[in-house]
């Protein structure tokens, strides 16, 4: 694709979509829509050109960037005191209902797809685990909604991609090690890549927070440079874990936990650049989801992966969300709404280049990454049409419900 007319399409959708947002969204038109559809447009599938490679370079850093940045802003913006004042429902959707959606994925992967490696599979159904508020966003912005309900699912949303993480890992270098021929070790470089990753994050962010009270408090740093000082620690927490041989990504999630929760002020900015520096890499990467994944998935779309797909939006999300909140005073129509409020976006993207860059080909494996881009694209449909007519219906009835254990 001609470089030029990528920039320039992009420049036309951020000012046309930056002009209308707000009268998009009564039409329940979504960024994550129009990004993915301008994405699809100019992806070889409209324009006569050749495809881009998942793998190429210019991807893999937009990647990067964008999941070093999402980690360490969902991480900074985590109350930890409000998290232990209410933290029986989402404990119960991070650590029992997400393990239950991840066993029942893994297995009913093995049954659709019996020709996949099993190790495959279960890399499937981690990068499908993570959900993204941000598809969703009225849900957790809407204050006509119980605030239990949008904090469950925000705090949900927030700290599930950082416990799947590790755990990702953990499945590539097992994946890595046996295309090596070498099965032993992985375990150790696991152990490694999460202690010296977590070690140097919570380091870099209680040393930037520290400093940023110091300059902020004799008044030697500029307003304006408030909002680069904690895109700028992420960064650099990355590449001092990833030079001490840790996981960097890691790192940046434990750097934004402690800056965020040692630092009142600097938390303020954090959350400014989520809100506008931080929309808009995510709105490139759903561009880049759209001329780059959509394109590699339609030769492998099947019957069983368009099922599949579907249960995982559903049954595979629901069921779990049901089971795990068994004892909460929570009737089935909450359960439900929490339920189906598990949008799969942006870490299930940023996954798959994770993956695709540490192993190097999707080849061989070609259907196990497009049911997973396929249950993205739809997640983007169905959620965005979705989310503010049963946001609303939702707040008709449940607008004054007390959710306690």
């Amino acid at each position: 694709m001609h470089e030029h007319l990528m920039i320039f399409g992009i420049t036309l959708v951020i000012l046309g979509y930056g002009f209308y947002s707000k009268l998009l969204s009564k039409y329940n038109i979504s960024g994550p829509m129009i990004f993915t559809a301008v994405g699809i447009i100019l992806s070889p599938l409209m324009l006569r050109d050749s495809a881009v490679n998942i793998n190429a370079e210019v991807v893999q850093v937009v990647a990067e960037i964008a999941l070093i940045l999402i980690l360490f802003s969902d991480a900074a913006t985590l109350n930890l005191q409000k998290l232990k004042a209410h933290w029986r429902l989402p404990a119960r959707l991070l650590f029992v209902a997400m393990p239950i959606t991840i066993i029942i994925t893994y297995f009913t992967g093995r049954a659709f797809f019996p020709d996949e490696a099993p190790l495959y599979i279960l890399l499937l159904a981690l990068i499908l685990a993570p959900t993204d508020a941000a598809l969703g966003k009225i849900v957790v912005s809407d204050k006509r909604i119980p605030e239990t309900i949008r904090n469950t699912i925000n705090v949900e949303s927030g700290l599930n991609d950082g416990i799947v993480f590790p755990v990702l890992l953990t499945v590539i270098a097992m994946i890595a090690s046996q295309n090596s021929g070498s099965s032993d070790g992985w375990l150790g470089y696991i152990a490694q890549q999460i202690s010296i990753g977590a070690i140097a994050g919570a380091f870099v962010g209680w040393i930037g927070a520290k400093l940023s009270q110091i300059s902020m408090k004799k008044e030697w740093v500029e307003h304006q440079y408030l909002n680069l000082i904690p895109i700028a620690l992420a960064i650099f927490s990355f590449y001092v874990a990833e030079y001490f041989h840790g996981n960097g990504y890691i790192a940046a999630f434990f750097a934004g936990l402690l800056l965020g929760n040692t630092n009142k002020a600097i938390k303020k900015n954090v959350e400014e650049f989520a809100e506008s520096e931080g929309e808009f890499l995510i709105m490139i990467t759903f561009l880049v989801f759209g001329l780059v994944f959509v394109p590699l998935m339609l030769p492998y779309l099947s019957l069983e992966v368009w099922i599949f797909s579907l249960l995982s939006l559903t049954l595979l999300r629901i069921i779990p969300i049901i089971i795990s909140l068994g004892f909460f005073k929570l009737d089935l129509v909450t359960r439900l709404f929490i339920g189906w409020f598990g949008p799969r976006g942006i870490a299930s993207i940023l996954y798959i280049l994770v993956a695709v860059h540490t192993l190097g080909s999707i080849e061989g494996h070609e259907k196990i990454y497009a049911v997973a881009s396929l249950t993205i694209l739809l997640s983007i449909i169905l959620h965005g049409l979705s989310a503010k007519p049963l946001a609303i219906r939702y707040a008709k009835t449940h607008f004054d419900t007390e959710d306690k254990k």
